[in-house]
């Protein structure tokens, strides 16, 4: 595949995104795909479209928009922002996060997302975020409660 495919599969990712599709996004995995980012670290292609599957499902009123770059030899990256109702606070958030990928096969192999943690708990968890957002120990807090949600949503889904 050329990168003008990879871009355009991404393309594609993103805009099943702004439907809330995680059929379509969960179908531009690779059964061996990653997935990393602040809260969540993800092996498989099944791990990773219960995650967006959650995530659409549960932000209801989630609007998004993205950007999608080419670089020189072929990597693709993105800039993304999402606006949401964090469901455990009920604070809104607006995260700005950069993407970047890799292919095999035709579809992605390794999906890094990166954002300032800091910037999304002082706003998805007010004063406690905005306090403890810096340290390791809200952080280790977040992705474990993001992991036993997820188990909890994929056991509840059958998979």
């Amino acid at each position: 595949m050329t990168a003008t495919d990879n871009k355009a599969l991404i393309e594609h990712f993103y805009r099943a995104f702004q439907q809330k599709d995680y059929q379509n996004m969960a179908a531009c995995y690779h059964p061996q795909a990653t997935f990393r980012d602040e809260a969540f670290g993800l092996n498989g292609a099944e791990e990773i479209g219960a995650m967006w599957q959650m995530l659409c499902e549960r932000g209801k009123d989630m609007q998004m928009t993205f950007a999608v770059t080419e670089h020189h030899g072929g990597r693709i990256t993105a800039h993304w922002e999402a606006q949401y109702t964090f469901s455990q606070s009920g604070r809104r958030v607006h995260n700005k996060i950069d993407a970047e990928f890799e292919f095999l096969d035709g579809k992605i192999i390794q999906h890094i997302d990166r954002f300032s943690f800091w910037n999304w708990s002082r706003q998805a968890l007010g004063l406690p975020g905005l306090l403890l957002g810096w340290t390791p120990l809200l952080k280790n807090k977040v992705q474990t409660m993001a992991m036993k949600n997820l188990r909890s949503f994929m056991k509840s889904n059958g998979r």
